[in-house]
């Protein structure tokens, strides 16, 4: 009973995240003139799993403590280069792919090397190195345009068994394959320990440079999965700033709303995908009742607040009892 209740006080911005998605998701569903069909869940599992994967890439460095506003540029460059590259035959477009993940994973790594041997802030760095990625990404693609093999970016849109949208199922092969993996290992362990306590985790032999340079090379390949997804949906690269920003900023977002504490040391991946979700449900909600774009903002901006406040709640709840043991 203890052992669930401890879960279940740890796992709470998730569950809540759940809770809200489910909610906001039927609402959705059932003031929609087409009701829960096929072709409606692909385009919602489509837009929502871009920014869900990026928001698992923004979740790495913030456990450590960090913050990566790199991410939605390097979404955007992997974006133009596999719309250079990801074309042709098989051996052509699997070879294209490893080099998109590759560019994604290269970036992370100069982000971490950055900030764990220069000792800057992760905040000025990737804003540094983000404003780098957006420039190359200019140079490859200048104007928008490019094109992706056409059968694969159709099998990845589309779903498998004429159900299950087959981008939704990418992002669980991603959590089980990629982040439940990565959570259980040293390195994983590393991040959330350097989150929670910086000092304690270096007294107690942590190798705090290795876990923080494997979040941020994983934030980079992420990021770039998304980005290479992104070529599979729109069939073409665009090197646009305001984009990459836009998925930086709900990344944030994504991350408070899931659960994940910007101080460090809380949170899950998990947590991350389900306040994507829920970002993404409020501009389906919008479609449906036929409110103007311009109220976007505002509902994101109370889901977030009202996180934020909730996160904030339980911090104190926890002070508070500490300064009864004083």
């Amino acid at each position: 009973m203890i052992g669930l209740r401890l879960w279940l006080t740890h796992n709470a911005g998730l569950l809540l995240a759940v809770l809200v998605f489910v909610a906001m998701f039927s609402l959705y569903i059932s003031n929609h003139s087409a009701g829960l069909t096929v072709p409606v869940l692909t385009t919602a599992a489509n837009k929502a799993v871009l920014l869900a994967l990026v928001a698992m890439a923004q979740t790495l460095p913030v456990l450590t403590g960090g913050l990566d506003l790199s991410v939605g540029m390097i979404f955007i460059l992997a974006n133009c280069i596999a719309s250079s590259i990801v074309v042709g035959n098989p051996f052509m477009t699997a070879l294209g792919i490893v080099c998109v993940l590759g560019a994604g994973m290269l970036a992370g790594l100069i982000n971490g090397l950055i900030v764990v041997y220069g000792r800057l802030q992760p905040i000025i760095t990737t804003l540094a190195t983000g404003a780098v990625y957006y420039g190359i990404a200019l140079l490859l693609r200048p104007v928008p345009g490019g094109d992706v093999n056409e059968e694969l970016a159709d099998f990845m849109t589309y779903t498998l068994f004429d159900t299950i949208p087959t981008s939704l199922v990418l992002l669980v092969v991603v959590v089980l394959l990629v982040w439940l993996p990565f959570r259980r290992s040293e390195l994983g362990r590393g991040c959330y320990a350097a989150g929670s306590s910086e000092g304690a985790a270096y007294m107690s032999g942590v190798n705090m440079n290795r876990s923080k340079l494997a979040a941020y090379t994983m934030a980079g390949f992420l990021a770039a999965l998304a980005g290479l997804l992104l070529t599979f949906v729109t069939f073409s690269g665009e090197a646009s700033a305001p984009i990459g920003n836009t998925y930086t900023l709900n990344s944030i977002a994504a991350v408070v709303i899931g659960g994940t504490s910007l101080y460090g040391g809380v949170g899950s991946a998990i947590g991350s995908i389900f306040g994507a979700f829920i970002l993404r449900t409020i501009d389906d909600l919008l479609f449906v009742f036929d409110l103007p774009p311009l109220w976007q903002p505002l509902f994101q901006g109370v889901v977030l607040l009202s996180a934020v406040s909730l996160g904030a709640l339980r911090v104190l709840r926890v002070r508070n009892r500490l300064e009864l043991f004083r």
